[in-house]
């Protein structure tokens, strides 16, 4: 009601997961600079969740990428 629904592509471009790509290696980047410099428990929890999620991402741009690749 309050948002609208982005239609989402089915087939992104080589050059969107490219992009994607990139952004998220400066994501991880970031959650890893973020985790050397905690010392909170909590906190460095957090940052071990948020650089394992991204690293998933990560994993699946790289995959789409190859299998953009090899068509």
């Amino acid at each position: 009601m309050f948002f609208k629904k982005k239609k989402r592509k089915t087939n992104p471009t080589y050059a969107e997961l490219v992009h994607d790509l990139s952004l998220t290696k400066s994501a991880l980047d970031v959650a890893y600079a973020n985790f050397e410099n905690v010392v909170n428990p909590d906190l460095i929890d957090c940052y071990i969740y948020e650089m394992n999620s991204v690293q998933k991402r990560y994993k699946f741009l790289l995959g789409l990428i190859r299998e953009f690749e090899e068509n």
